[in-house]
């Protein structure tokens, strides 16, 4: 039976005031718990869930756990029941903004705010993570902002909504075509085939929604949970410093490793990514040594991959690699007789035609002079054997020709 009116009454208690949102698996109403005069929220699950008997007890299991987690940035449950045929969930009411609606009104919010909300909303996942409750449909819509820039100044505070119905709605969600399409773009690669969540795919959807704060866009888009499934494994989203110069490098990157599709490569939990959200909003992200940075070192090469393959016009993230110094020279001996090997091969190869052509001369010359030496000897009977004087080394030949002369002289 739906409610109709305010004022109607729930399980006896709780007064209805008015409504405050609907979908499709739920309507939120305003109320007030007549019994401890506090103002409530109140959520009443849809008539198609409600009739489902497995769905119903993973709810109410769901949300007895998540009832015992009480934490500045997790929206408090103070109760659940069933009233006339209607399951219920009563929760702290909050006078504030979901992530969904700010991004409504603006393409994407200011870094400092967008970082803010990841760090608070890490601090609420952290917290439950360690205690056994994996949310499991992290989105804007489930991240109710209080104060901040975003919604009317003051001292912000998030708050993780839904913790009490993802489990019970995993299911249902991604076997009905027609609302996954919503919420796929949040789920975590491993959970879109069908594996059970873990912390780091809580971790994973907070990147999805800190890459949209940031760029006013998501990182994969798809009209189907099959295409979207394709794209996570085949492609890497761009950095968020590529479509928005005011992040920082450090926060691009600590949004780039939340949204590895391997969770081994993921920051181990929400705690990491806070930690390395905040150095990077510092500008202390490259000069920290923590757990968190390794991981970010081991993923950076993989997660801005696609930049590097964009067009010459798309801003690349910057390189983290060092540059290694050049190998020292190779000293050369400064020995004369290896001069003439460290010479440039054309200069060689001129030098020794130099030399060969001055050997025939020399060459020549013998020959001239030991003609010349019979003439002025006057003596046809002495023969002198010209091919004893002709040597084949220049200097050798030199020598020759000054043996011949002093023989021959009077």
């Amino acid at each position: 039976m739906a409610i109709e009116r305010r004022g109607e009454m729930i399980a006896d208690r709780y007064r209805v005031e008015g409504r405050l949102g609907s979908g499709g698996m739920s309507s939120v109403f305003e109320a007030v718990d007549t019994i401890l005069e506090r103002r409530v929220a109140v959520k009443v699950l849809a008539e198609h869930l409600s009739d489902d008997e497995r769905f119903v007890a993973r709810f109410r299991r769901e949300a007895l756990a998540v009832a015992k987690l009480v934490h500045p940035n997790i929206v408090q449950v103070y109760d659940t029941g069933i009233d006339a045929g209607r399951h219920f969930i009563v929760m702290e009411y909050l006078r504030g903004k979901s992530g969904a609606q700010i991004l409504q009104g603006k393409r994407e919010l200011d870094v400092d705010t967008a970082v803010e909300i990841g760090i608070q909303a890490c601090a609420g996942l952290d917290y439950a993570h360690r205690h056994g409750i994996i949310h499991r449909d992290v989105k804007p819509g489930n991240l109710m902002i209080l104060g901040g820039s975003a919604v009317g100044g003051g001292e912000m505070n998030v708050k993780i909504a839904d913790f009490g119905i993802a489990r019970a709605s995993e299911q249902s969600r991604i076997t009905q075509v027609g609302s996954v399409v919503g919420t796929a773009a949040y789920l975590a690669p491993e959970q879109a085939r069908g594996e059970e969540a873990t912390p780091a795919s809580d971790v994973y959807a907070l990147g999805v929604v800190l890459y949209q704060f940031l760029c006013g866009r998501l990182p994969y888009e798809g009209a189907t949970l099959s295409e979207l499934a394709v794209r996570q494994q085949s492609e890497q989203p761009l950095a968020p410093e590529t479509y928005n110069a005011n992040v920082p490098h450090g926060v691009s990157e600590a949004v780039l490793v939340a949204l590895e599709s391997d969770p081994e490569r993921r920051f181990a939990s929400a705690g990491e990514l806070a930690d390395a959200l905040g150095r990077g909003l510092r500008g202390e992200f490259e000069d920290s040594s923590s757990e968190a940075t390794t991981r970010l070192a081991a993923g950076t090469e993989a997660a801005t991959r696609i930049a590097r393959d964009e067009t010459s016009t798309t801003v690349q993230p910057r390189e983290r690699r060092r540059r290694q110094a050049p190998p020292p020279r190779r000293r050369i001996p400064r020995d004369e007789s290896r001069r003439e090997a460290r010479q440039p091969r054309a200069k060689r190869s001129g030098n020794a035609a130099k030399n060969l052509g001055a050997l025939i001369v020399l060459m020549l010359l013998a020959a001239v002079v030991a003609g010349l030496v019979v003439l002025t000897t006057g003596d046809s009977s002495q023969k002198v054997d010209v091919q004893n004087v002709v040597r084949d080394d220049v200097q050798e030949q030199i020598n020759a020709l000054e043996q011949l002369v002093r023989d021959n002289q009077r």
